[in-house]
């Protein structure tokens, strides 16, 4: 999941919600989320796919979202 921190940053803001949303959300700090976006750490499968239910995307978008689009 080398993209996932991208996508869930891009993600989190084109569905625009805050880190604090998207912890409280899931009921974790903040902190957890900033390291989900940095790459220091990653959700666990169960929890990419509630962020993607929440975000309401699927979750290959979230895992695999180009940086980029054509």
């Amino acid at each position: 999941m080398d993209n996932f921190q991208i996508s869930l940053a891009a993600a989190r803001v084109n569905a625009d919600k805050t880190q604090e949303d998207i912890s409280n959300f899931m009921h974790v700090s903040k902190n957890t989320v900033v390291n989900w976006e940095k790459g220091t750490t990653e959700p666990t499968i169960s929890q990419a796919r509630r962020l993607a239910a929440y975000l309401n995307m699927p979750l290959d978008r979230i895992i695999f979202m180009p940086s980029e689009t054509n």
